[in-house]
């Protein structure tokens, strides 16, 4: 009668541990099929090793930062959104196979969040779509020349995500601008003086193009000389302008026409409203603004801006 009691208690406990091991299972698979579930960290603020070495790279990545810190709410932001979008360019050049498996799904994940944005608002898709031109590339050349073997998970979700990229660059070449409602005035209904200060603070010369083909009376505008040449000065030294003269017809500086030359010799001078900060003090990675626990005197005196570029290197070793 033992035997048997025990026998059904084995039993039981049996059909315990199959059905924790079963529940387990389906969590695992559904985390891993559903590719928009994001079960990592979002924090304000992270600690980064000041020591960090290869042999302790583990402490804290690229990875591991890209993960905690809340990028996701940061292109929400139209002050963030920008420097997101660089650094997701900067990674899908070169550091991709740098990222763990779950920090690569988390970019394909905000990547996703970042298109769903842009063709609602229908604002900065030149922009992304360079990055998915830049994301392609890679991926195409991981998969094909380099291998298969550097990039984390199966191959056929690569080329899933792959076919993912492709549906989000048709999806943007297929957007129609829509004309606002709104019958008040107009930019063309300014005085020029105006026309020709907001034209001045677009940072991007294809922007000024672009305006230009609008109308007839901006076209003139967006020919001004003094116009291109603030644009090179903002961008470019003047030993870099200098090495790059181009002269019109009339004998004057072409402006315009350098910019462009400038643009595919020289990298452009990055602005951003928000930016990643990193405290001397403490090593602690954060947001502009945000508060984290620091033991310096004057906290604000030990943040130094960190450009997506900046960001990156904080992790090379």
């Amino acid at each position: 009668s033992f035997c048997k009691k025990d026998d059904h208690n084995k039993e039981n406990l049996f059909n315990s541990l199959n059905y924790d091991v079963a529940a387990k299972k389906r969590k695992k698979d559904l985390m891993n099929n559903k590719a928009k579930i994001q079960y990592f960290h979002q924090e304000k603020w992270i600690y980064v090793h000041k020591g960090s070495t290869k042999e302790r790279h583990g402490y804290c990545t690229l990875g591991e930062a890209f993960n905690r810190l809340d990028f996701s709410s940061a292109i929400l932001d139209s002050r963030r959104f920008n420097y997101v979008v660089r650094l997701l360019e900067l990674i899908a050049k070169s550091q991709l196979t740098s990222l763990s498996g779950i920090a690569q799904k988390n970019y394909m994940n905000i990547l996703e969040k970042v298109v769903q944005k842009v063709l609602e608002d229908q604002q900065n898709i030149r922009l992304i779509r360079e990055l998915l031109q830049t994301l392609y590339t890679s991926l195409c050349t991981l998969v094909q020349r380099v291998g298969k073997s550097v990039l984390v998970g199966n191959i056929n979700m690569w080329v899933h995500r792959m076919e993912s990229i492709l549906h989000w660059q048709q999806q943007l070449n297929n957007i129609q601008i829509t004309r606002p409602a709104f019958k008040g005035t107009t930019f063309t209904d300014l005085p020029l003086c105006l026309q020709l200060n907001i034209m001045q603070r677009l940072s991007d010369g294809r922007d000024l193009v672009s305006l230009g083909q609008v109308a007839p009376d901006l076209q003139v505008l967006s020919e001004d000389r003094l116009l291109w040449k603030k644009l090179c000065q903002y961008h470019f030294t003047d030993r870099q302008i200098r090495k790059r003269l181009i002269l019109s017809d009339k004998g004057q500086l072409d402006w315009k026409k350098m910019y462009f030359k400038l643009i595919r010799c020289y990298p452009r001078k990055e602005q951003y409203g928000d930016t990643l900060q990193l405290c001397r003090h403490c090593h602690i990675l954060s947001w502009k603004g945000t508060d984290h626990p620091c033991t310096a005197n004057n906290p604000e005196t030990c943040s130094t801006s960190l450009s997506p570029q900046d960001f990156i290197n904080l992790f090379r070793f």
